[in-house]
């Protein structure tokens, strides 16, 4: 029979460990939030290897004395608290008294440390939980913790971190996150030696600017509502300016980083009908409210919050972002394209047409349906079909043998184009006449350069020049006539959004669909009989004709029975 034992002082610190350090970017989130409660207004972080081989954070903060620098990273000491009255009143990044012992457990951590009153520095040496040494030392007024071979006495943990690029991705979207949400407080961030991110002190807007470029900056609208529950300031982007997920959204509590999903879907109700679906706005928010009111240690990482009144705060939120749309102007500026340089364009009759507007024309079909590749041989899928017509510029409706399908044109064709792609070993190329730009934040950056490879292997031709600058130069054929940079950008960020780099299998799964979604005919395209027939002929030739890739129905059917049913005829 097993026995009831105690765990010994070391096993019980790996264990708690494993609950607040995930990953390297742990690491850099506790010792930023220690840095930024002791007043620092410059912090710097210095990373080796993505964090794995090193991490260094120094700061210009209060800095400690001797005693304290001995028992900082003793299992539940904090500087936060004195008692249990104070967990109603928190003011500071958070005191659950488990990072830096956490840390020191499982890594080799150096902390030189000064105050400003004291002639000396204390320079203290932990390694995986055990003191090794404390000695005066000559240090400038502030804290410098460095961490190093993380996981070194836990091998089983330490398999299980990603390659240096992921990493390090997540160590720069931890820095960019408290750059936005602390922009009175300079930071920068270096990565074997080069420098990714610098963000001085300074108003939000310039922050932001720093962070994602200037269009990005440019289209921000400013914040600020008061409610009984909260206080919500910041910023959000005009309905023109979005991304693919919802990466771009900062969200902070009494100044602190949270995740959650209830303030993204207030944030995207404030947009009401503004955003198109599966399309996610830029958005930096503080939403401060009373202490009492929320409970920040709900999570070993701190990273989440329980709040008393969430559906209020939630409503807030919407009202906020509502009301800092109201009476803008949001229509999106007309961008020069190469169509509209070239392009001659007579003088129009004005006809009066009824019916949907904005429709693709004939030609765009014909086009998009050439660049499909039809295989050879049977298949026993393809069923006798007569094509009755077109409805809406969206749905093809068909006869067969047994009764009425209705096809859904743009899912049939991203089925036909997905088979396709992922048939072919390499996808062709066309070269674009102006290359795009891509504008990339810091975290993408970095997944970018290792991610080009993959991407070559489908047609993009991807051009590198200055630092962390890229173009792409070509683009598959499937895409055909590329008027929109946003399209090329939106299947990068697709691609980069999930970090698994490494996962060759889901990188391809990923671009494939991306590439058959934005080159298949669009909801909106007239078609031709000719073109319609063309499109069921090939949709029938693909392995599953039946859903698109990404799961949604292509058809839907209706046999004799169900409708003599509907006309009560039986």
């Amino acid at each position: 029979m097993p026995t009831i034992r105690i765990l010994d002082e070391a096993t019980v610190n790996k264990i708690a460990a494993g609950e607040v350090i995930e990953r390297p970017a742990s690491i850099v989130k506790e010792l930023i939030e220690n840095s930024i409660d002791a007043g620092a207004t410059d912090i710097k972080i210095d990373v080796k290897n993505g964090g794995k081989k090193l991490i260094r954070v120094t700061d210009n903060g209060c800095g400690m004395d001797r005693e304290d620098a001995t028992l900082s990273f003793v299992k539940h000491s904090t500087s936060k608290i004195h008692r249990i009255e104070d967990i109603e009143n928190v003011l500071t990044m958070g005191f659950r008294g488990e990072a830096l012992s956490s840390i020191t457990s499982v890594a080799k951590v150096e902390i030189v440390t000064k105050t400003k009153d004291e002639l000396a520095g204390t320079r203290v040496i932990v390694h995986g939980g055990k003191l090794v040494r404390i000695i005066d030392t000559g240090a400038p007024d502030g804290t410098s913790v460095t961490v190093e071979e993380l996981f070194f006495n836990t091998p089983a943990r330490k398999k299980y971190l990603k390659s240096d690029s992921t990493e390090l991705s997540h160590i720069v979207d931890m820095v960019t996150k408290n750059a936005l949400g602390h922009n009175n407080v300079s930071f920068s961030l270096l990565h074997n030696g080069k420098e990714l991110i610098r963000s001085p002190a300074s108003q939000l807007n310039e922050t932001i600017l720093q962070i994602y470029g200037q269009e990005v900056s440019r289209s921000m609208l400013p914040v600020n509502f008061n409610s009984r529950f909260a206080n919500i300031t910041g910023t959000v982007s005009k309905p023109e300016i979005t991304r693919g997920n919802m990466d771009a959204q900062s969200f902070y509590i009494n100044s602190r980083n949270v995740t959650s999903r209830a303030l993204s879907f207030a944030l995207r109700k404030g947009y009401g009908t503004l955003l198109p679906q599966g399309r996610f706005p830029i958005a930096v928010l503080n939403i401060s409210v009373d202490t009492a009111e929320v409970d920040v240690n709900v999570h070993p990482t701190k990273n989440q919050v329980r709040l008393s009144h969430e559906w209020e705060i939630a409503e807030a939120l919407t009202l906020a972002v509502n009301e800092a749309l109201l009476d803008k102007d949001l229509v999106p500026p007309v961008k020069t394209t190469q169509s509209l340089l070239y392009d001659k364009i007579d003088s129009p009759t004005m006809v009066r047409e009824e019916g949907p507007q904005f429709r693709a024309p004939v030609k765009d079909t014909q086009r998009r349906l050439q660049r499909t590749e039809l295989r050879s041989g049977e298949n026993v899928n393809k069923p006798h079909i007569k094509v009755l017509g077109q409805v809406d510029a969206l749905y093809v409706v068909a006869e067969t043998k047994d009764g009425l399908v209705i096809i859904d044109q743009h899912a049939a064709h991203e089925r036909i184009l997905f088979e396709q792609v992922r048939g072919s070993k390499r996808t062709d190329s066309q070269e674009l006449i102006v290359p795009i730009n891509l504008d990339l934040d810091p975290k993408e950056k970095v997944l970018m350069k290792e991610c080009i490879p993959y991407l070559e292997e489908f047609g993009f031709q991807i051009s590198v020049f200055g630092p962390d600058a890229f173009a792409i130069v070509a683009v598959p054929s499937v895409l055909g006539k590329l008027e929109d940079p946003g399209l090329v950008h939106d299947i990068i960020i697709d691609i980069l959004s999930e970090g698994k780099i490494k996962d060759e299998t889901g990188i391809f799964d990923r671009v494939t669909k991306s590439i058959a979604c934005r080159g298949a005919i669009k909801a909106g395209a007239n078609c031709t009989y000719e073109q319609m027939e063309r499109l069921l002929e090939q949709l029938f030739m693909t392995e599953n004709p039946y859903t698109c890739p990404h799961g949604r129905p292509t058809m839907v059917s209706f046999n004799r029975e169900a409708l003599d049913k509907l006309f009560k005829r039986s």
